[in-house]
This record gives structure tokens, sequence and C-alpha cells, in this order.
């Protein structure tokens, strides 16, 4: 046997979730905006048609990163207060997805929901319904939430940049926001803009929700109710 030979026998087998462990840390690394289907083959030393066998095209290999990517989430702990349950997988999404930085682009990009995204939610709907929310509102809490199930939201604008005192014509002209941008807390790396503190504002929002749908638990809300 050559030694080519034997390089190529001791070589790890290429399947599936080799590929898309290796297609999520060179993601990690360089850029989504930078993957291609050459690019991973050489990252995992292969011709670019044996990647082929296992993902049929470029929109399979971002299924199923985005679906490795879900998989990291933390499995729901045990506990009476639903709330407390769902808040801690949620943090614990927003986590992945903050060693992740790509995937909630390829998330948002998909045409229809992942298996893993299907199974993640179908799992947090059923904590709700086993924490004693009606289908009916588990439905309408499921699409109050929306992608913060995921561990993360769409701000109204991207004001992405550098903080600092407003422009004084602005803040002339919009006296309000001013105000408003003058109490925020500092956080260089916040992703809802420059002086506000993200991973705060997150969970502001998070909390509020939570508590707003156990009041209408203790009510017994529902939808039907006729005013």
């Amino acid at each position: 046997m050559t030694r080519q030979e034997a390089t190529r026998t001791q070589r790890t087998p290429l399947n599936r979730e080799r590929v898309l462990r290796a297609a999520v840390a060179l993601a990690d690394a360089t850029g989504i905006d930078t993957l291609s289907m050459r690019k991973l083959a050489q990252e995992l030393d292969v011709v670019p048609m044996a990647l082929y066998k296992h993902v049929a095209n470029k929109e399979e290999l971002l299924d199923g990163m985005a679906d490795a990517v879900v998989r990291e989430i933390d499995p729901p702990t045990a506990g009476p207060d639903w709330r407390r349950v769902v808040r801690t997988r949620i943090l614990s999404a927003r986590q992945v997805l903050l060693r992740h930085p790509w995937a909630v682009r390829v998330i948002e990009s998909r045409t229809g929901p992942t298996p893993a995204v299907l199974a993640y939610v179908d799992s947090m709907a059923g904590i709700l319904r086993d924490g004693g929310l009606s289908a009916d509102l588990t439905h309408h809490v499921m699409h109050a939430m929306g992608s913060r199930l995921l561990g993360f939201s769409q701000e109204l604008f991207d004001t992405s940049g550098p903080s600092g005192p407003p422009d004084p014509g602005l803040a002339a002209r919009y006296p309000n926001i001013a105000e408003l941008a003058a109490t925020a807390a500092h956080d260089g790396a916040s992703t809802v803009g420059g002086g506000c503190d993200d991973q705060f504002e997150f969970e502001f929002a998070l909390d509020l929700l939570l508590d707003g749908f156990e009041n209408l638990r203790r009510q017994g809300w529902t939808s039907t109710r006729e005013a």
C-alpha cells in the first residue's frame, strides 16, 4: 500500500453530520456570505462532488446548518413554573445564536421550517400546554412570540453605528427620540443599536410577554370571548 493510499484509508469517513459540522465551523470563522460548496470541500479535503452524496445542493446544506444550530439549544428544564422553563430555554437559544451570528439570517431565509425548528417549536408549545395554557391561548402566544421563541427579534430600524450625542438638528426635530436615546445604557456590541443594552432589552420584553400570558391564563382568556 502506498503512503497516499494509507492516508486515504485513515481519513475519517465523510457523512452528513461531518459535512454539517464543518459547514457551521466555516461559517463561524469566515461568515455565511463566503460559504460555498467548493470552500467546504477544500476544508474537508475532498472533491466538491463528494459533498453532493450528503447534501443535494447549497439550500439543503443551509437547511442542515440551521438544524445543527437549533439542536445545540438546551432541552427544557423541569419545573412547576412554565414561565421559568420557557424563559430559560429561550435564553439558551439566544446564547446559541450569539455563538453563530450568521444563523439568524439562515433561519429567516428558509422557505419553510426545518425539522429541528419544527421539533423545537412543538416542544415549546407542549411546555405551554403543560403549564395550563389552553390550545387557543397557546396558538396566540406562539404568534405573539414569533422569532423570540428562538432567541432573537427583528428591530424596527437598523440603528447600528457609532453611539454618541444626537445631532443637534435631529434632536430639535425629534425631541422625544433624542430624549430616549440619551437615557440608553451603553453596549457597544448591541444588535439593537448603538447605546442599547441588547440583552436587557430582550429579557425586558420577554418577561413582559410571559407575565402577560400568565395573567391571561389565570383569567381563562379565550379569543372567542364576546366583548
